[in-house]
């Protein structure tokens, strides 16, 4: 007698969180505003340090947006009209969502950049810095809490806990120290072309496209 088929192992519904500046876009945007501001070099080199580990990235943030005092808002439509996502992202982002999987975008960068660019995905969960505006230009400020490495950590926690998504079955992707505490919070860190000291303590890294994520993903063992 024919056993019968086994019913295929389901894999679990899944929360995929990716960081944004040089992981989901190509670019760093507060060095692409910088350019406005005419300290490209200076905020490039603070942005270097802080990926690395090297500076506390509240104090590295503060210091980099006080050089953007002045710039026209007007900026902010130029530097949404140059960034580029990186290769695999709208992919990763679509076959997300066939698979009825929860995606989010959480960032040390700004919303006025983000949010606009998950909303022509169909991304609706974002968490970034919020850049203060008065009389038409930047004022050199944020607003609100800075989203440093321990923000992104709970945001993860929070999305998955409203998505009823267990931390087990969470993915974190992102390429900088301030990324580390929401890699080891996820169940599944992935390192996408990251600083060393971030692919040392990452479960996975990948240097080509964003959607190898969902390879790695899918080689995991399904779980419950």
């Amino acid at each position: 007698m024919t056993p019968p088929e086994t019913a295929p192992a389901r894999s679990p519904r899944r929360l995929v969180v990716t960081d944004v500046d040089s992981t989901f876009i190509q670019q760093e945007v507060i060095e692409l505003l910088a350019e406005h501001a005419g300290t490209r070099d200076q905020v490039a080199a603070v942005t270097e340090r802080a990926m690395r580990g090297e500076l506390d990235f509240a104090a590295s943030l503060r210091e980099r947006v006080a050089t953007l005092r002045g710039v026209p808002v007007t900026a902010l439509d130029e530097v949404r009209a140059a960034v580029r996502l990186s290769p695999g992202a709208a992919e990763l982002v679509a076959e997300c969502q066939r698979r009825g999987w929860a995606f989010g975008l959480v960032s040390g960068g700004f919303e006025e950049i983000v949010r606009p660019l998950a909303a022509g995905l169909g991304i609706d969960r974002v968490r970034a810095n919020r850049l203060e505006i008065a009389d038409g230009a930047l004022t050199g400020r944020t607003l609100g809490p800075v989203i440093d490495r321990g923000v992104k950590a709970e945001t993860l926690r929070a999305w998955a806990a409203e998505e009823g998504v267990d931390l087990a079955d969470t993915v974190a992707v992102g390429d900088g120290a301030n990324d580390l505490d929401m890699l080891g919070v996820a169940g599944v860190g992935i390192a996408y072309r990251a600083k060393p000291v971030v692919r040392a303590q990452a479960d996975h890294a990948i240097e080509d496209r964003l959607d190898e994520v969902l390879a790695i993903v899918d080689t995991l063992t399904p779980a419950r």
